[in-house]
């Protein structure tokens, strides 16, 4: 079952990040040429960044963790139980951002950041699975 941890947490960050992804990209089609241009530029561009100083490091530190986990584990395994703690933050956060008064443009560059940095840190998960 340990085998398996990183490819079900790469497939589910991947899963994410492609839908915050996709959303993003959707508020910023019906805008003017620079915002979208701007909004994309910035969202993408802020993500490699959310990747590199965030969720790479968390990606690591779970990656670890399933290194260190008997051969027999639960398949919830692939977090520590604080990341589960912050996935409903991150999710309660993002209902809140949602149904808030920020016009999408602006929603569109905080989820294409998040997003885009949850795709880059899935790629960690996949080399481990293929090490």
């Amino acid at each position: 079952m340990k085998f398996w941890l990183p490819a079900v947490a790469g497939v589910l960050w991947s899963g994410v990040g492609i839908a915050l992804c996709v959303t993003a990209c959707g508020w910023l089609l019906p805008t003017r040429w620079p915002v979208n241009a701007a909004g994309a530029a910035l969202g993408f561009g802020s993500g490699v960044l959310v990747h590199r100083f965030g969720f790479s490091r968390i990606a690591g530190r779970n990656i670890d963790r399933i290194a260190a986990q008997p051969d027999k584990v639960c398949l919830f395994a692939f977090q520590a139980w604080r990341s589960y703690l912050l996935i409903v933050v991150m999710v309660i956060l993002g209902y809140v951002l949602r149904h808030s008064h920020l016009p999408l443009p602006v929603l569109a560059v905080i989820y294409s950041a998040v997003g885009t940095g949850l795709v880059l840190s899935s790629t960690l998960y996949y080399r481990r699975l293929f090490k």
